[in-house]
């Protein structure tokens, strides 16, 4: 179940941002002035290979893998980077989310299950 990290790391020059995080999907908004969504982040697959999903109204949708940053041999750990990676299972993804999402405000659950539907086609 999505429970809402708070306070929520904020970046300067970027709209204010809302975390929720489970044990297999993180979900970051992005929210106006006016506190409604701009956009969202769906990160799933954190235990195996975390991918990422992207939605804002101005750019639309992006899907990209994310490269751990896991260290290889005499190397440090590097900062995780999100990769190109087309493939995406909407309908797995859909009801993935769909059963961590009853703790979530109706609103962004609705949002992201709307987005999520969009892409089944």
């Amino acid at each position: 179940m999505l429970r809402e990290i708070k306070p929520s790391r904020q970046i300067p020059g970027e709209p204010r941002r809302r975390w929720f995080t489970s044990s297999n999907i993180d979900l970051i908004v992005w929210l106006d002035d006016a506190e409604s969504p701009t956009g969202f982040q769906l990160c799933y697959d954190k235990e195996h290979h975390e991918h990422a999903l992207t939605w804002t109204r101005r750019a639309g949708y992006s899907h990209m893998a994310v490269d751990p940053g896991e260290p290889r041999p005499a190397r440090h750990k590097a900062t995780p980077i999100l990769v190109a990676d087309g493939n995406f299972d909407a309908k797995r993804i859909l009801e993935e989310f769909r059963r961590e999402a009853r703790s979530l405000p109706p609103e962004l659950a609705q949002l992201v299950e709307q987005r999520l539907h969009a892409l089944e086609t």
